[in-house]
């Protein structure tokens, strides 16, 4: 979309890009969609500057895998998107763990990149295995 048309991307375009550089552990796609100063709030990593969280992520993972379950976009009230997936994540050790996961985004004013995202997932069932992965 050109600069200045006012509505920016669609925000399930934008997810769906997202899901697409989570999939293949492309950093620099990731970034991409990020502005240079956005913040990743993790379960497991904590609160970080998403490049670095992304960079963290992607040297733990051996494979992910996400399947789109739902888009919540709450661009006629605010500059919120949500995103609901499944997510098949094989940690460098082999291990895999599959979870249900809502990824919350801030967007920039125009609607073309995440200025936040907020990860929520229940992390009992993966925890031992990420820290003895992380080992």
């Amino acid at each position: 979309m050109a600069p200045g048309d006012g509505d920016g991307m669609d925000a399930e375009a934008l997810c769906k890009s997202y899901l697409n550089a989570l999939d293949g552990s492309d950093l620099s796609a990731v970034c991409s969609l990020f502005t240079a100063d956005a913040v990743a709030h993790s379960p497991l990593y904590g609160v970080r500057p998403a490049r670095e969280f992304y960079a963290e992520l992607f040297a733990d993972t051996n494979r992910s895998e996400t399947t789109l379950l739902n888009v919540f976009d709450s661009s006629d009230s605010g500059s919120a998107v949500a995103l609901h997936f499944r997510y098949v994540w094989t940690l460098k050790s082999g291990r895999a763990a599959t979870f249900e996961c809502v990824d919350v985004f801030e967007l920039s004013e125009d609607r073309n990149q995440f200025t936040k995202i907020v990860i929520i997932y229940d992390t009992a069932h993966l925890r031992a295995d990420f820290e003895t992965s992380r080992r």
